[in-house]
Order: C-alpha cells, then sequence, then structure tokens
C-alpha cells in the first residue's frame, strides 16, 4: 500500500473520477466526494478499507469542514488535496446575469477556498502535503469567445495557488495548479456546462462557437484522462512538484502562444512602460 492519503473533490466523474480509479489502483488510501454520494459509489464499485466516499456541498463550508473530518478520522491524516470539483459556464460578458456569474464564482472559487481552509491546520500540523487545484489551460490564457466567466474563475485559481504557493512554503506543504487543456470527459455535457439562460441573438459567433462545443468537439476531445490522472500522482511523488502543470498538447501551444503574446507587447511598448517613473 502507498500510505498518502489523498482526497479528491468532484470524483463521480471526469478527470477526477479517473484519478481517483487509477489511485485505487496504485494502492493508495483515498476519500473522494461528490455532490450525490450514490452516483460516486455506482462508478466506484470497489467500495473498501482504502476507500472513502463522502456526499459533500462544496459551497456549504460545513459541509466541507465535516468531509475534511470524516477523512482525518478515518485514516488518521490527509496528505494530497485535489481541488477537481467545479463546471463550465459558456455566454459572452453581456448575456451571463449576475446570477449565474456568482454561481460560477461559488463553485469554481469559493468552493475550492473552503478546501483548502478546512484542510491547512491538519496538513500545517503535520508539517506536509500537497495541494493540486484544478484550473484550465483558459486559467492561463483567455482570448477566445464565450469562456470569459469561466476563464475569470479560473484565472482565480491559478491566481490564489500562486500565493498559495509562497504562503505554506515554510510548513514543508506544496501546491501546484493544473492547466488541462481539451480531454475526453464529459465537461462538454449537461451538468458539467451551462449556458446562458438568456441569450443575445446579435453574438451570432458564440452561437456558432456554443454549438461548435457541444456537438462537434464534445466526444472528440483529443486529451486521455487516465493519462492525465497518472500525471497528477506523478507530481505527487517527487520532492519538488511543478507550480505550473500544463496537460495536452493543446495547452501546451496555448500556453506557449500566450507568452509569445505577452512578450511582443512588452518589447513593442517598452518605452512606454518604462516611462513611467519619477523624475
Amino acid at each position: 500500500m502507498n500510505r498518502n492519503v489523498w482526497f479528491v473533490t468532484g470524483a463521480s466523474k471526469g478527470l477526477g473520477l479517473a484519478l481517483v480509479k487509477q489511485l485505487l489502483a496504485s494502492g493508495y488510501y483515498v476519500a473522494a466526494t461528490s455532490r450525490d454520494i450514490k452516483s460516486l459509489e455506482k462508478e466506484v464499485s470497489n467500495v473498501t478499507k482504502t476507500f472513502l466516499p463522502i456526499e459533500m456541498d462544496l459551497v456549504n463550508e460545513q459541509s466541507v469542514q465535516e468531509a475534511i473530518e470524516a477523512v482525518v478520522a478515518h485514516f488518521g491524516q490527509i496528505d494530497v488535496i485535489v481541488n477537481n470539483a467545479g463546471y463550465g459556464q459558456m455566454g459572452t460578458l453581456e448575456e451571463i446575469s449576475d446570477a449565474e456569474i456568482r454561481a460560477s464564482f461559488d463553485v469554481n472559487v469559493f468552493g475550492l477556498a473552503h478546501v483548502i481552509r478546512k484542510a491547512m491546520p491538519y496538513l500545517r500540523k503535520q508539517k506536509s502535503g500537497h495541494i493540486i487545484n484544478i484550473s484550465s489551460i483558459a486559467g492561463y490564457t483567455a482570448n477566445f469567445p464565450v469562456w470569459g466567466i469561466y476563464s475569470a474563475t479560473k484565472f482565480a485559481v491559478t491566481a490564489f495557488t500562486e500565493a498559495l504557493a509562497a504562503d505554506i512554503k515554510s510548513f514543508g506543504i506544496k501546491a501546484t495548479v493544473v492547466h488541462p487543456g481539451y480531454f475526453k470527459t464529459n465537461f462538454l455535457k449537461k451538468g458539467s456546462l451551462a449556458v446562458p439562460a438568456n441569450p443575445i441573438v446579435e453574438y451570432t459567433e458564440a452561437r456558432q462557437i456554443q454549438e461548435a462545443h457541444l456537438r462537434e468537439i464534445d466526444d472528440n476531445q483529443a486529451g486521455d484522462p487516465i493519462k492525465a490522472a497518472n500525471a497528477m500522482i506523478k507530481i505527487s511523488e517527487v520532492m519538488d512538484p511543478p507550480l505550473h502543470l500544463f496537460l495536452g498538447q493543446d495547452a501546451y501551444d496555448m500556453a506557449c502562444k500566450k507568452m509569445e503574446q505577452v512578450k511582443t507587447d512588452l518589447e513593442a511598448w517598452k518605452d512606454v512602460t518604462v516611462s513611467t517613473a519619477l523624475g
């Protein structure tokens, strides 16, 4: 058995489910959460002493507290936290309502913060641990239509993971933000991807991109979720894990393009940038 205890949120489908199955196959202790414990137990039928399924409401701080306490009570410790739970929200900034925006941030940002706050006392006490936050390539570059709010939530995850890594370094705890590209999961299916409740007909390009994701890109993604899971397991086993982990050729290519764009702007406008000093 591998001694480390993993805590994986959003584990009943997608990358979370693939990770849980790979962890159990590799002999790790695993606690996994879902809003619906029955769906999780259905997907992971081999419930043994190494697997603890937990029903948890990510946006309810008390529910998160109880889930973390259940893990420690059951396994005696918690070592690797994977904040995977979240959902996609499509739509232009004009179309998406305040309620839709806040719902996205509640799950994709504040939910992750709940988990981190509730787990940190245990990680600090044992002076070890690794927090892996699942962002997206859209949390590194957002230069494409209809993904503005989703990207905003994932940029927030990227930013607070960078700061978190600095916050917790002295305790011997590591943090990694993962930027997946397109993986063949149910992310583009109903229940994982929301579309604007009140679309504006003038946004013809937005509707075309929305339909392409729902009807053409879905089930044709190039990324293998099992290989993504193995990549996350790999970085958990090294002494010096990356702060940023990009997954997928598409993620690699888009990240390189973003860095080139920023560098181009920096150099083209360097005179203006450095002209702002006093004196």
